[in-house]
């Protein structure tokens, strides 16, 4: 039996870092192609609000863009900037509110790809961070956002289960829907990380609480930012030949938005 810990993963960057990170090359190659079809604008400067690590943000500094973000955890953005100094690169990441943040510079595009979103709790704040994200991206670029969409038919998805490995650190992952409150919108979730090195092994137990969308509840939400347009919707294949249609089962998406031009 393993010893159980209570606490939360964002706590432990290294972890965190490979139980997010291990499908990265995807959703890379599908992020650049992305930007390439879809942003009207040349991309090198890109934005990851609620960055965390910085799994895909680093591989794309690393890649020639001039990249930053921001992150509530401050081990996460310690942990970011650290892995971007040691590639001699600049340490660009800064603790910040994802409903609350201005920039110096807009982006040329921008990500939130592993549900990142929905933790914001309710209307008020992912309004107010997609008004935020129309501050941080310029005319004509994009904000690629990635979530699990509640169907209305059929049901969704409980749990879900993987395991990641890097060297000698193993982590197993497991999610599991323990209440859905339709009427207030709020998912809760249990969250195990069973993690695995040669000295020790532990669990690492937490509850995560998900505000809930349908797919007319998020286009919804998306017409109430004038600022941003929905350019294509994709799944979690990340094949950028092979948009998709928002089905009434429909869970897992990808959405570009696009920055409207701005009126003259």
């Amino acid at each position: 039996m393993l010893e159980t810990r209570a606490g939360t993963l964002y706590d432990y960057p290294g972890y965190y870092d490979l139980v997010f990170g291990s499908d990265w090359k995807s959703e890379f190659d599908f992020l650049r192609a992305c930007f390439a079809r879809h942003a009207q604008r040349p991309v090198r400067h890109v934005f990851e609000p609620a960055c965390g690590t910085g799994r895909l943000l680093y591989r794309l500094a690393r890649a020639g863009y001039r990249a930053s973000g921001l992150d509530l955890n401050a081990r996460a953005v310690k942990y970011c900037n650290d892995r971007l100094r040691r590639y001699g690169l600049p340490a660009t990441i800064r603790v910040g509110d994802m409903t609350d943040f201005r920039v110096r510079s807009p982006a040329d595009a921008a990500f939130n790809m592993i549900n990142s979103f929905r933790h914001l709790q309710s209307q008020g704040e992912a309004r107010a961070h997609l008004q935020c994200m129309s501050g941080a991206v310029a005319p004509g670029g994009v904000y690629v956002i990635g979530l699990h969409l509640t169907p209305t038919v059929g049901r969704a998805m409980e749990e879900e289960t993987w395991s990641a490995r890097r060297g000698h650190l193993c982590v197993a992952t497991h999610l599991r829907t323990i209440s859905r409150d339709p009427r207030r919108r709020l998912e809760r979730f249990r969250m195990t990380c069973d993690v695995y090195t040669p000295r020790r092994c532990f669990r690492l137990a937490e509850e995560i609480d998900f505000r809930t969308y349908t797919a007319p509840q998020f286009l919804s939400l998306v017409r109430s930012v004038p600022a941003w347009e929905i350019a294509e919707t994709y799944d979690f294949a990340y094949r950028l030949d092979r948009p998709v249609q928002l089905q009434p089962d429909t869970e897992d998406v990808v959405f570009v938005l696009r920055k409207r031009p701005a009126k003259s």
